[in-house]
């Protein structure tokens, strides 16, 4: 993967995690509010590890308890 894309993913991560912590939200409650995310899932994505996909971005967002959109709002 590119530099350009790795730093993307990882600016992405350390906006999820905002908004998790914000929100006084462990990882394992935003996996039991989800349909199928699990804890490893979570961590991978808040650490720049995992390119997910758009299924995957809306079960996040639900989990967060957020429009899809508040979490592709980010820099």
């Amino acid at each position: 993967m590119d530099k350009h894309k790795e730093e993307k993913l990882k600016k992405f991560g350390v906006h999820i995690k905002k908004l998790r912590t914000d929100l006084n939200l462990s990882q394992d409650n935003v996996a039991l509010n989800s349909d199928k995310l699990i804890k490893a899932t979570i961590s991978d994505i808040e650490n720049g590890k995992r390119n997910l996909s758009f299924t995957t971005l809306l079960d996040l967002a639900k989990g967060l308890g957020k429009h899809p959109r508040e979490l592709l709002d980010f820099d």
